[in-house]
């Protein structure tokens, strides 16, 4: 029989034990009162995150992945964030995912005993061949996943770097990552439900080590997504707006010099700030690995 006991996720909470004898504004006030508390944990946990953030920018530029692991919430969190990325900062799909207990599948349905299987975990990082340059995020609010923490231990195995997210202090899995960032927000609302306050954590915690990593690794130019892949009318009327914003040059002459730029953001930002050609942006952004800031003085001294 599996051991819960001592997991703070698992207690039950005094103050909400009268949730359903309230009515619906007092049911949601309830809650928000209790998602308070989940700022304060994450902030203690911050300079963990930011090692996170520095070990992953390090490997993932040097050619590594970022891989998700996690079952039901947590792995579904972790392939959402990966999925983000490359409609955000245009990071190829293969460099960052997800793997959930249970395969695709079990994104939409669950998928029944996939977190307890210890080899899923095993056969599925040794499908996408895991090596020393990649990092392997294990996320589940236990710490304790079978499956996750399988994950983590083979990951170690491969030299890859492991960072586990949780919502319990001293887990199996905080002791088996290199990393451990471990917010801990108390009882849930409704007793046992990890979706809601562990679950909004654990997606802050993600949200902030790949926005971090990005930033890190020059996807963000001031405070702009300037990789961003302007593939529907709404994207394409953002990037024009970003890029008159950060240049100065009207709304048509920004998505004028998109279109010129075949539609890449950082190139018709540096082609504005540089006043250069399409080829020696893109020559100058190659130099400067991305970056917009240094690809504008490298492009001005040409």
């Amino acid at each position: 029989m599996v051991n819960i006991e001592g997991l703070t996720t698992e207690t039950v909470n005094e103050d909400t034990k009268n949730i359903d004898s309230l009515d619906s504004l007092g049911i949601v006030a309830l809650i928000n009162r209790e998602d308070r508390k989940v700022a304060d944990a994450v902030e203690k946990e911050l300079p963990k995150v930011a090692q996170a953030v520095d070990a992953i920018a390090e490997r993932f530029k040097r050619g590594g992945r970022i891989i998700y692991c996690g079952a039901g919430t947590s792995g579904r969190m972790g392939t959402l964030d990966a999925v983000e990325l490359t409609p955000t900062y245009s990071v190829p799909p293969e460099r960052a995912f997800g793997l959930l207990a249970g395969g695709e599948a079990a994104m939409y349905r669950a998928v029944e005993g996939a977190e307890d299987s210890r080899e899923l975990a095993v056969e599925d990082l040794k499908k996408v061949h895991v090596t020393a340059d990649d990092c392997v995020i294990g996320i589940a609010a236990s710490g304790r996943t079978p499956y996750t923490l399988a994950a983590l231990e083979y990951a170690n195995e491969a030299g890859a770097l492991t960072v586990s997210v949780t919502c319990n202090g001293n887990s199996a899995m905080a002791s088996a990552a290199q990393i451990s960032i471990a917010p801990v927000v108390g009882p849930e609302v409704i007793s046992g439900s990890t979706r809601m306050k562990a679950g909004t954590a654990q997606k802050m915690i993600l949200n902030m080590i790949s926005t971090g990593v990005m930033v890190r690794l020059g996807k963000v130019y001031q405070n702009y997504m300037v990789h961003v892949q302007p593939t529907n009318e709404k994207l394409i009327v953002r990037s024009g707006r970003m890029i008159s914003q950060i240049t100065g040059v009207d709304m048509d002459t920004a998505l004028k010099t998109l279109e010129q730029a075949d539609r890449k953001v950082a190139d018709a930002i540096v082609m504005l700030m540089a006043d250069c050609t399409k080829e020696a942006a893109a020559d100058a952004l190659a130099k400067a690995d991305g970056r917009v800031r240094e690809a504008i003085a490298l492009a001005g001294k040409q």
